[in-house]
């Protein structure tokens, strides 16, 4: 909420201080409109992070530019690869920073109206000029201004002070009453998006709006080539006599003519808000088709004196289209159905993390574009308007949301307090007026995971003991959404429906829905989705789904040989670049197939900074991004969705940070969208793929020579070949042997020789005798004995199971390493066979080796034809168990 004081408070200005910094004069907007002038107020700030405001004489003050937070949040472990961010860099205080700025204005005409603008100021702010305390925002991600006329000295000095207070909500804390509450992200602190001056006549259009530009416009109908278009602005008059003006309202094609025009003649009575609602016919519209056709008009109101001088003027895009949700057809863009696919995103990147410049948000846009997708939802809060502007130049659609996220009351509170009520309502209100004539905006989106239930996860806040109900709240917000904006569609994304007992249905509330999924990374598998949002579909017959998140984590230094070899680990280390690609390889086919789907969002575009997190290869970053967070490397996964999404020609060798490779045969895959894509290895030809199923074309057991191999993808399209090639090193050691440390999904390390992680099997599943860890939780290790290597024993293979290794015509030895069981239960023996013969018969390992827990070494030599060894570990007693396989030629 922007509230507006006029509360001088000279002690807080000379505790602090005051700089005379010195800025340029202030500059005309953007095109050059002498009636509303716009200055940015970015350089010569002053920044202080302090406890209280009234402490002992300041510190010296740090000199910033605007964009800027102290937060830094995330960081790579790999040593190898620095990275912006590092454990002496990253700063998580939440707390109190103070911003001050000493600035000039020249004397403008008399009776000219003044107001500060600010993008956004986490989480709390409160303003004061020339030590006139303006008011407060509560709210970190919103525009809010302040009129600041009183409080400006033209021609002298002014000093702008600003208090900016991210401190994590608690009901003793000030930012009690502010969401979000909780949340898989880190809210930082700063004045992290552009500050602003903006000067306009006495008779203005609306600037005290929730933050919104005042005019408002909406599509109605499209009948053939005729649009309608309703216009509603709200008009001020701050002098003291009434004022006879003109409204003119225009729509201006991209190449300067007026498509049509509306006056209309009124006069503002002092200080009342007018606010007329003009309707404009166009004929032989332009719609805005989305990526297709992204045309955009530009609207103009101006308010116009009766001696015909303008006293303000605004121009806005404005995009004509009509957009509807359909349970059953999906997505309809102008009355035709458009698949939307996508990704979520936040708004940080590892360099500049929430204070990203238009160049960070610009290459963020390109990025996503370049995967092709064609849909972005802005979670878990209002992002900033270049976003929108992007979203609407380039014809992406945009859900928009609010950060009411996973948590609504504090404690065992069964019921938010009516602050915490006003701040959702005030946070709803700002999005829908800051955004509602972008025609990229498709929905709002008023709540995210507020249906966990007593199944929420501790490292989002312990559940209370007493869950509230979240649905009168959702209500409320729904209500108000549909009362600001009855055209757009009002969503919202569950957890848990139909997948956790005794949570709150809420799919019921808004116009559509969507579900955050993790079939494969969370909980079950992949090919579980479809039937799951079969299940919905029929449950919720007449309102539209969507899936609103869904992936897993991927770490560009963590790999695997076989993505489905062990157990992943979504709560910390072990999260291979491999496995996410599987998950996705096998999740998008489910979603394409459904086109009952509205959309569709990965998640997430890029990896992102959460202090709740300690996973893969990073301490505070959710790994589940498709490029990293520095916004640089794009991972494999990224380029599926490019073979899939885009129709730019995509040829990508997956694999290409899993250099050095642990087996003499693999297999390659490649991403591309080319009719006819072929592989040549160190030269030979290994023959081409046609039309690839789901744009992945597999080479089968690919035979590597030591030392290095050069692999080449070549895709035949109709404007020419496209390469992708990648070294990939094979040490002599491991060019005739196989060494397997089963059961693991990523290898470990070993004092003897190079392992690789589990591989060619076939049945039998993967265990380990240590119990796995969570967040905040450390893994129990088991006492296992007999070997120095005991991370490669603690994992194995057990069932009835075979190891089938493709090797050429030789001798070779086996050497075999087994754990004896945990319960000290005899009697679970086991054979090994080799292609067929018994090497090892009924192998009792708790017997042989005496005691539980300790390892057991066994070895053979087999006489092999090729082209494959088949190892069989066939059950008698009990399930068959093995930790390590190596098998080795013999010269």
């Amino acid at each position: 909420m922007v509230k507006q004081t006029s509360v001088r408070l000279r002690s807080v200005v000379v505790a602090l201080g005051v700089a005379s910094l010195g800025l340029a004069s202030a500059s005309h907007a953007r095109d050059g409109n002498p009636v509303r002038a716009t200055r940015a107020l970015d350089a010569g700030w002053e920044f202080r992070l302090v406890p209280e405001a009234t402490s002992a004489a300041p510190e010296p003050w740090t000199v910033v530019k605007v964009p800027h937070t102290w937060n830094r949040i995330g960081y790579y472990l790999d040593p190898k690869d620095p990275k912006a961010n590092r454990a002496a860099t990253v700063n998580k205080v939440q707390g109190v920073g103070w911003y001050r700025l000493n600035f000039t204005e020249p004397a403008g005409p008399a009776g000219q109206k003044v107001w500060l603008q600010f993008d956004a100021a986490s989480r709390l702010a409160e303003v004061w000029l020339n030590g006139i305390r303006l008011g407060e925002h509560r709210g970190g991600f919103s525009r809010f201004r302040f009129d600041a006329t009183a409080a400006l000295v033209p021609g002298r000095p002014n000093m702008l002070l600003v208090k900016v207070d991210n401190r994590q909500p608690s009901p003793s804390a000030t930012t009690a009453d502010i969401f979000p509450l909780s949340g898989d992200f880190f809210v930082r602190g700063g004045l992290y998006r552009p500050v602003s001056l903006v000067v306009t006549r006495p008779v203005h259009i609306d600037m005290l709006d929730h933050g919104g530009p005042g005019v408002y416009a909406t599509t109605r109908s499209l009948r053939g080539s005729t649009a309608e278009v309703e216009v509603r602005s709200r008009l001020v008059n701050d002098t003291a006599q009434p004022a006879r003006v003109r409204l003119r309202t225009s729509l201006i094609d991209a190449a300067g003519k007026v498509a049509v025009r509306s006056d209309e003649a009124m006069t503002l009575a002092p200080g009342v808000v007018a606010q007329p609602v003009q309707q404009l016919t166009v004929a032989r519209a332009r719609l805005w088709q989305g990526t297709a056709d992204p045309y955009l008009y530009t609207l103009r109101t101006e308010v116009i004196a009766g001696s015909g001088a303008v006293l303000d003027r605004l121009d806005q895009k404005f995009g004509i289209r009509l957009i509807r949700l359909d349970p059953d057809s999906g997505f309809i863009l102008n009355g035709k159905h458009v698949p939307l696919h996508g990704v979520g995103l936040h708004q940080d990147q590892e360099s500049s993390d929430w204070a990203m410049s238009p160049a960070d948000i610009a290459a963020t846009v390109g990025t996503i574009r370049e995967m092709g997708a064609n849909t972005i939802r802005l979670t878990h809060y209002q992002h900033g308007q270049m976003i929108h502007e992007l979203a609407d130049r380039y014809g992406l659609i945009l859900w928009d949301e609010i950060p009411v996220v996973t948590a609504w009351t504090h404690g065992n509170d069964v019921d938010p307090s009516a602050a915490l009520v006003t701040n959702a309502r005030q946070q709803l209100q700002e999005l829908i007026r800051q955004n509602y004539n972008h025609p990229s905006v498709a929905a709002w989106g008023i709540a995210n995971e507020v249906d966990f239930g007593p199944g929420r996860p501790d490292f989002l806040g312990v559940p209370p003991k007493t869950v509230a109900d979240p649905r009168p709240l959702l209500a409320e917000l729904n209500a108000l959404a549909k009362a600001d904006d009855p055209a757009r569609a009002t969503v919202l994304a569950n957890c848990c429906e139909e997948r956790q007992n005794d949570v709150p249905e809420v799919s019921d509330i808004t116009d559509a829905y969507g579900v955050n999924r993790y079939f494969g990374w969370y909980y079950g598998r992949p090919d579980q989705l479809g039937g799951h949002l079969d299940k919905l579909r029929a449950k919720h017959p007449s309102r539209p789904l969507s899936v609103t998140e869904y992936g897993a984590g991927g770490s560009i230094t963590e790999h695997t040989d076989d993505p489905l070899g062990g157990p992943v680990n979504p709560a910390g280390p072990g999260q291979p670049e491999e496995y996410q690609s599987l998950v996705h390889e096998q999740t998008w086919p489910i979603l394409k197939s459904r086109p009952y789907l509205w959309a569709t969002w990965l998640w997430n575009g890029f990896d992102f900074g959460s202090t709740v997190r300690r996973e893969g290869d990073s301490q505070d970053i959710n790994t589940k991004g498709l490029v990293t967070y520095d916004h640089g490397t794009r991972k494999d996964a990224f380029y599926f969705y490019k073979a899939n999404w885009s129709a730019a020609p995509t040829v990508h060798v997956t694999g290409s940070r899993y250099a050095e490779r642990a087996y003499p045969v693999t297999d390659v895959r490649v991403y591309s969208n080319a009719p006819q894509t072929g592989l040549s290895v160190n030269g030979k030809s290994l023959g081409i793929r046609s039309n690839c199923p789901n744009r992945i074309c597999v080479w089968e057991a690919v035979r590597l020579q030591p030392g290095a191999n050069r692999v080449v993808a070549t895709g035949q399209f109709r404007t020419g070949p496209m390469r992708d090639a990648i070294t990939w090193t094979l040490a002599g050691e491991s060019a005739a042997a196989y060494r397997i440390d089963s059961g693991a999904l990523i290898a470990a390390k070993s004092s003897q020789a190079r392992f690789g992680s589990d591989a060619f099997f076939v049945g039998g599943q993967a265990a380990t005798t240590d119990t796995p860890g969570g967040r905040g939780r450390k893994p129990v290790l088991a006492a296992i004995s007999g070997n120095p290597d005991r991370d490669l024993v603690a994992t194995f293979r057990e069932g009835d199971f075979h190891y089938r290794l493709p090797i050429e015509p030789g001798r070779y030895s086996v050497r075999l390493t087994f754990i004896a069981p945990q319960d000290s239960t005899s009697g679970q023996t086991f054979t090994v066979l080799a292609d067929g013969v018994e090497k090892l018969t009924r192998l009792d390992p708790l017997v042989e080796a005496g005691k539980p827990l300790q390892s057991l070494t066994r070895a053979f030599e087999v006489n092999a034809g090729g082209p494959r060894l088949d190892l069989h570990f066939k059950p008698e007693g009990g399930p068959a168990r093995v930790s390590a396989i190596e098998v080795v030629r013999i010269p």
